[in-house]
């Protein structure tokens, strides 16, 4: 959650922004799908984990609670990922949960939707149980959608004790891959639970105007397409201010293209036991879940066309790239089993690459160096399944 800041904060009305995008029905059909219930029923069990701090049962149960949200909408074991950490002033371990889905077609560039789910003092219902309340709807509505850019659903812990979370991640895992992680984007929400017995009906966009300066231009850029995305899915009005003291600034300190949603009417219960859901606004938080998705649905740039029988059946396996060249990898997608054979057989049917995998990645990658060019036959084989796909070498 946010602390106040000292300073003047001008908010623009940008009446005239949702010119950037245009309608599209089958975006608006998700969004559609959002469950006010879903979006209640989050923040009350969220509520009843009690106080979120460093190093308690009640963190360690938000975490089991989150995971297990993850599973029931789809998302394999495979797809979950825990990433612990310690830091200066605390022996208590604490994690950060990221899950990942990856892309049709830049598999290894994210979009990250992220949020925290610590809280100090009291059990934290809007600050953040509001983000994770949006987040998981998001989530469970973008599981079987297509999309050509990878997502990850992150919720960070350590917010509350300055970001020790997102800076963590930052440090261990985005600068930590080789080749550094690329993000296209990444997307906080932050207390997005409005505020009981007020007019809710606007939310606050968030654009980086901090230093280092390299990537504002494209930050304002995306928030002006986040304003767009919230007026064309949702009823809610928007606000323009900026980023700051949230999980996003650990990426925006690391150079990455952030954006973010913060109420507008700021809650007077931020970090004390009166942190309640009575006191929000679930209605807002419902409107605001719907934004996010639609949001979510152009960074990501996803399909427009209903999955079809087939993609249901292949569980959304794939791989990349197609054509290749050295090396491809397979995406499990949301395929439950990882122990799976995966082999290529050429245009005469012989086979001429197999390998098992045991306790399978989401991404496995296989050399293809020694064959010869041209088009083979990929079979994934598990106990009960059979996914082919047709790959290119060239």
């Amino acid at each position: 959650m946010k602390k106040y800041l000292l300073v003047l904060t001008v908010l623009f009305v940008c009446p005239m922004a949702s010119k950037a995008q245009t309608f599209i029905q089958a975006y608006a059909d998700i969004v559609n799908q959002c469950s006010q219930t879903n979006i209640t029923n989050s923040l009350t069990e969220f509520e009843a984990l009690g106080v979120k701090r460093r190093g308690t049962t009640a963190l360690q149960n938000t975490l089991d609670w989150l995971k297990n949200k993850y599973l029931s909408y789809g998302y394999t074991a495979s797809q979950l990922q825990e990433f612990s950490y310690t830091y200066s002033g605390s022996t208590a371990a604490c994690k950060n949960l990221v899950v990942t889905k990856i892309g049709t077609t830049y598999p290894n560039t994210y979009v990250i939707i992220c949020g925290h789910y610590d809280s100090i003092v009291g059990t934290g219902t809007n600050d953040n149980g509001s983000g994770v309340a949006s987040i998981l709807e998001v989530a469970r509505l973008l599981r079987n959608v297509p999309t050509e850019y990878s997502i990850k659903f992150i919720n960070f812990s350590g917010e509350e004790d300055g970001l020790k979370g997102s800076q963590n991640y930052v440090t261990t895992v985005v600068n930590g891959t080789s080749p550094k992680m690329n993000i296209r984007l990444l997307f906080n929400l932050d207390e997005v639970g409005g505020v009981a017995g007020l007019t809710n009906d606007t939310i606050t966009c968030e654009r980086d105007t901090s230093t280092p300066t390299t990537n504002n231009a494209a930050s304002n850029t995306f928030t002006n397409e986040l304003i767009a995305c919230t007026e064309l899915y949702s009823p809610l009005n928007t606000f323009l201010s900026y980023a700051y003291a949230s999980d996003y600034m650990s990426f925006q300190s690391n150079n990455e293209v952030i954006t973010g949603f913060f109420e507008t009417n700021e809650t007077t219960h931020k970090h004390t036991a009166t942190d309640l859901l009575v006191n929000m606004d679930p209605v807002y938080n419902y409107n605001v879940a719907k934004a996010a998705i639609g949001a979510m649905l152009h960074f990501a740039v996803a399909s427009t066309t209903p999955l079809n029988t087939i993609e249901q059946n292949d569980y959304m396996v794939s791989v990349f790239p197609n054509p290749a060249t050295n090396e491809i990898y397979l995406n499990l997608g949301s395929l439950p089993q990882t122990h799976y054979t995966f082999s290529l057989l050429d245009i005469h049917g012989k086979t001429v690459f197999s390998q098992v995998v045991d306790n399978a990645p989401l991404m496995q990658g296989f050399s293809v160096s020694h064959l010869a060019r041209g088009m083979y036959l990929g079979i994934l084989e598990t106990e009960g399944q059979r996914i082919t796909k047709k790959i290119v070498l060239e």
